[in-house]
């Protein structure tokens, strides 16, 4: 297969078929040279899983299976492509919900094996920031990237398309999480960062739950935040006084959002940067969009954001890193290839 993808980075198009499982939605794109989505079906579980309350990690992979066939078929109609017209498979192998995963790498290698095409194993983090290389066709490293979502909180250094180096994370809950949680206890349901995020325009930010104290670094903590917020509503439920819903949502979002803001600013500044790129599913958050560009604006920078269908978990992202990981020469994979819940950025 080395030969193979050496042939492959000699080629004028690349087309690769991305596969995508790492959570609660099932997910096949084809994306040519990194940057041209043919097509990129996305089949989400977010009804089966609002009942309970958030993922369940076996119904959700009991699920990937029921659909990963039917999500090829349409994602290679869409594209108007055959399986014969694939150049490289490119999977999701980490990090996120082991079983899920299982299905989409078993899955990818099965397609591999079958075509006698190269296998790419994508990190599901930086796929992410490869969601702005499609929306944005120009972009190129180096900048600062802001990941945030339900599992992950970094400042990194994108040096180039495979070269991230982190400079800030979050020492316990990420961002996401941490929405989903305080939504939780408002009785909001899930998912929950954007009926926060919708709450909270009609709300003022008037209740200061913690400070941060961590201004002179990168890191960021959300659990002191997220206890502060289930404290004063537990409070004040226990006197029965009505919780100021709105209030709430938006005193809690400044407080998680305006300091990752200020420290992600800083950074591009400090390494002498000209640009900001924003990924994962928080980013489809408007408050943070909003402050984020003003912000931006004022320091004389270029700040770029996902179109919002690719902020979500989408294949899109992951067949754009395999292109890049491919020209690189890195994640070239076997049969051999598995799963792995948690790993590194």
């Amino acid at each position: 297969m080395k030969k193979k993808a050496e042939l492959l980075r000699k080629k004028d198009s690349v087309t690769i078929l991305g596969i995508e499982s790492s959570c609660d939605e099932t997910s096949i794109a084809i994306v040519r040279d990194g940057r041209e989505v043919l097509s990129n079906v996305i089949s989400s579980q977010i009804d089966i899983h609002t009942k309970f309350g958030g993922v369940v990690p076996e119904v959700a992979s009991r699920n990937h299976v029921m659909a990963i066939n039917g999500v090829l078929e349409e994602s290679l109609s869409k594209a108007g492509v055959k399986l014969e017209d694939i150049d490289a498979i490119a999977v999701t192998y980490g990090a996120g919900l082991i079983g899920a995963l299982m299905v989409g790498v078993t899955f990818a290698k099965t397609l591999a094996f079958s075509l006698g095409v190269p296998l790419i194993a994508v990190n599901h983090i930086r796929g992410h920031m490869c969601a702005n290389y499609i929306s944005h066709k120009d972009l190129t490293p180096p900048f600062i990237g802001l990941i945030v979502s339900g599992g992950h909180t970094a400042i990194c250094r994108v040096e180039s398309f495979t070269d991230f180096k982190v400079i800030g994370s979050t020492l316990d809950d990420a961002i996401g999480e941490c929405y989903d949680k305080v939504a939780r206890v408002l009785g909001l349901g899930y998912p929950g960062g954007p009926k926060v995020d919708k709450l909270a325009v009609e709300g003022k930010y008037n209740i200061h739950f913690v400070k941060d104290n961590l201004k002179k670094t990168y890191d960021s903590s959300f659990s002191g935040l997220k206890t502060a917020v289930i404290n004063y509503v537990h409070t004040l439920t226990q006197k029965g006084k009505a919780l100021p819903m709105e209030d709430i949502c938006a005193s809690f979002q400044s407080e998680a959002v305006l300091p990752l803001v200020s420290k992600v600013v800083r950074a591009c500044l400090d390494y002498g940067y000209d640009k900001i790129c924003v990924a994962g599913g928080v980013s489809a958050n408007k408050f943070l969009r909003n402050a984020l560009t003003i912000a931006g604006e004022k320091a004389g920078l270029k700040v770029y954001f996902p179109e919002f269908v690719l902020c979500t978990d989408n294949a899109a992202m992951i067949a754009s890193q395999g292109y890049f990981n491919l020209m690189a020469g890195i994640g070239l994979s076997d049969t051999d290839l598995g799963a792995t819940s948690s790993i590194p950025l």
